[in-house]
Formats: structure tokens, sequence, C-alpha cells
């Protein structure tokens, strides 16, 4: 029989957002002479924006390493054992430890637990189709990722690309590789880009793109990767068409990594992910913790679970986890959806429910659309915006907002989330003291232009 412990162990899975911010606040709370933290990631990297890499790919940021917020020597630095190149390949619940294997000797050892953290992230979408692993097709999941298809576009001649999806991933890659000079075809299953908003929200979008020069292909679904003699990629198929390609970037979305978690019997929800407590607790268990990409989250508007994967969330998940595991007390009450990309200079933004969302929570609702400005309109550098928002029919809740136009129209949508977290009705939301000055809003902020609106299509008031 080996000593028993004196200090706590608190193992965690994952050296990314979730987490090291979770390892770094239990860290905070409590010293190495009393806790004892050993993080495992599979990856070359830790505590890194996945967010960046299509901007890092596309060269508004010149070097890697500006992604990563901590490097693995910072951590341990700060009494934080973190192993990496170390997977995690069995969770055994009932016994308390874990099994890791280290990738480079292909060593593997069981590890101990008293509290452990689940922070295994999300894994993109590959479907199964021929030639989807052939040489010059990536995913853009993990800064890996990113270091592969840099190396890819360094070493290939041709200049065509094809992105198969068009959420923001797949819109993001679409400006990096024009950026890089690259001619550009997004093929999307949808009707219009960015399933995330309306597909009248959604087709502003797709305009954009193209005046961008990329060539949008909407409503097709890609049956298989044709490759050259080479093994390499050459081209994209769909039912009825073939889209020449050097290089394939896959933004077709993710799922939960939560295949261990399954496999040691934890509770996953209608999107694969892991159920947790307000605490972040694994529902069930009380010495397990899971954040980040690999749970699901309570939607504030529908009170429903979701999945989300958002750097966001993931950092806050990690404090929340951090603080409990540590012998605090913290809670992640939920999300209402908030999320903002860009193409070029065109930014999109959404929060709350489209309207496929309201219908689904069996919510009846009105909704408006306006065109405004992002300044006062006799401003020089007023861009258009266009504002579409949802409200519940009869009581006038909030229940979405999405909005799509030039510089000053993304980051507004943060007046809606936070209406939206507060419960607030469109009412209310004309009410609202916001800033104005002719160089940041019109009188009315274009927000409350639609909010006015909505008042008027739920009590009959124009």
């Amino acid at each position: 029989m080996s000593m028993s412990r004196t200090r706590e162990r608190l193992v965690v899975v994952g050296g990314d957002a979730a987490g090291m911010a979770a390892a770094s606040q239990a860290r905070r709370m409590k010293g190495p002479d009393e806790l004892e933290i050993i993080a495992f990631e599979r990856g070359h990297f830790s505590s890194y924006s996945a967010c960046g890499i299509p901007y890092w790919v596309g060269g508004d940021v010149a070097d890697r390493d500006q992604l990563i917020a901590r490097s693995p020597e910072e951590h341990r630095e700060r009494g934080i054992d973190l192993r990496m190149r170390t997977e995690v390949t069995a969770l055994d619940v009932a016994a308390g430890r874990v099994r890791a294997r280290d990738l480079e000797s292909g060593a593997e050892a069981w590890t101990s637990y008293d509290k452990l953290v689940i922070a295994t992230g999300a894994r993109p979408i590959r479907p199964p189709l021929p030639g989807i692993d052939a040489p010059g097709v990536h995913g853009v999941q993990t800064l890996d990722d990113g270091q592969a298809l840099i190396d890819t576009l360094a070493r290939t001649s041709g200049r065509r690309a094809v992105v198969v999806g068009a959420g923001y991933i797949g819109v993001e890659m679409a400006e990096a590789l024009v950026n890089r000079g690259y001619e550009v075809t997004v093929v999307n299953r949808g009707k219009e880009p960015m399933s995330t908003l309306d597909p009248d929200m959604g087709r502003l979008v797709h305009q954009a793109m193209e005046g961008l020069g990329i060539t949008m292909v909407n409503d097709a679904e890609v049956t298989k990767i044709l490759t050259g003699e080479d093994g390499r990629v050459r081209a994209v198929a769909t039912e009825d068409a073939e889209y020449p390609a050097d290089v394939v970037v896959l933004g077709i979305g993710v799922r939960p990594e939560t295949t261990l978690a399954q496999a040691a019997g934890l509770p996953l929800g209608d999107h694969e992910g892991l159920l947790t407590d307000q605490a972040m607790r694994v529902r069930g268990y009380e010495n397990i913790w899971a954040g980040g990409d690999c749970v699901e989250v309570l939607d504030l508007v529908s009170g429903r679970e979701r999945h989300i994967a958002l750097g966001t969330h993931a950092n806050k998940h990690g404090q929340v986890i951090g603080a409990n595991a540590g012998g605090g007390y913290a809670t992640f009450p939920g999300v209402v959806g908030t999320a903002v990309s860009k193409v070029c200079d065109l930014e999109i933004a959404r929060t709350g429910l489209r309207e496929k969302d309201a219908r689904r929570a069996g919510l009846q609702y009105e909704k408006v659309t306006i065109e405004s400005t992002s300044r006062s309109g006799y401003y020089p550098g007023a861009a258009p915006m266009t504002v579409k928002m949802l409200a519940e029919r009869r009581t006038g809740r909030l229940l979405g907002v999405q909005i799509v136009g030039r510089e000053g129209a993304g980051k507004r949508v943060d007046i809606a989330a936070v209406a939206l977290t507060a419960g607030m009705t469109v009412e209310q939301l004309t009410a609202l003291d916001l800033g104005y000055a002719p160089p940041f809003s019109p009188v009315w902020d274009p927000v409350q232009v639609a909010a006015r609106k909505a008042v008027g299509a739920v009590f009959g008031r124009r």
C-alpha cells in the first residue's frame, strides 16, 4: 500500500480555455501545499485562442504565439503540473482515476484524483466522405490544425480554395483565404450562409461575400473529395458539379468531444454535450466538473439546453469550476446565444432566438426589420445597418436580435444581450438611456428603432 496523500489532487483533462482557467482559478484559491493540480493536454499548445486562427491564417495576426495567452512553462511556474502531448484515454469514475498516454513515448499510466475537471473541448465535424482525409483537406479547430493549414498553403502552388460550410469558421476562413490571394468557393448546404441567422439576414452576408469575389454555392451537399494521381485533393464534388481545389477547409461545425465521458457513463444531453448544474458540476457527481465546448448550457430565452462552442463561455466556465474546486462558490447561470463575426468590413451579430428557435420553443412572436446607420446620417462615415428583432406576441418580451452592417454594427448586439438576460420587453428597450452623440449613433440607436417598430407590431401602436 502506498502512503495516503495528505493534500487533495485536482486532475484537469484538457489544457485550453476552460481547463486552464479552472486550474489557474483553483490555484489562486489554494496553494500547492493544500492542492496538487495535474493537467493533461494532448496537443502542443495550452491556453490559446482558437477564435484567432482565421485571422492568423489570413495575416491579420502575424505570429502564432500572439494567440497563446499562457504557455505551459508559465502554468508550471504557477504550480500547475501541466503535461503536454499527453492524451487521457480512459476515465475510471468508480476508482477516481484517469489513464493517460504520453504521445511521444507511448507510455501509459493511471493517475488518481480527488477532484476531476473535464475540459475536452469539441471536435470538428468530418463527414465520412470519400477523400475527406486526403492531404490538403484541413479542419481548423486547434493551433496544430492552423499550423498544418499554413504549412500546406506555403507548399501549394495553386491558388484555388474550397471552403465547405458557411458558419462562423467557414465565413472567416473564406475571408482569410481571399486575403492570401486565393480564388475561394464556399459550398454550403443551407439556403444562405450563416445558419445562426434567419435566411433573410443570411442573404445580406451572401451578397457581401460575392462582393468580395467569393463564389457562394448554397443548397449544395458535398458528396466526395476528389484526389489527383499524387493522392492530394484536386476538387470538391456535389451532386451536380465539381469545384477545383488546391486546398480544402472544413467549416461544417463542431460536436462536443465527449467520447471519454460517454464511455465512463457520465450524463450527456441531446447534443452529446455533458450536462452540469449551475456550479458546472457534472449532474449526479459531487467531485467532477465540466466546462467549455464539451458541455451543454442553458439558454435563458428558450429555457432549453444548447451546445455553443465559444471561448467566452469556456473562460467563464473555467473561472466558476476553479472557484468551486478550490473550495469557494460560483455559478454559471446560462447564455442568451450572443455571437459576432465579420467578413471583411461587414459585421454580423446575433443574440437570442431565430424564428425557427422561437417556433421550436412553442413561442408566438412578431418580427420587424429596420434599416438605420451607425452614426447620425449627416456625420462622415455613417454606414448602413439592418436590424431584425423578434418579440413575444402579447407580452412584448424581447426574444432575439440580428444585426448585419458595416463598421459600428456588430457590438450593438450587446445592448440586446443585456436586455435578453434581464428579461426586458421591447417597450422597456425603447426607454433605455443609451449613449448618443452624432459620431456614435443616430438620436435613436438602431436597436431602439427596431424596438419601437416591434412595440407597434405587438401592441398595434406605431
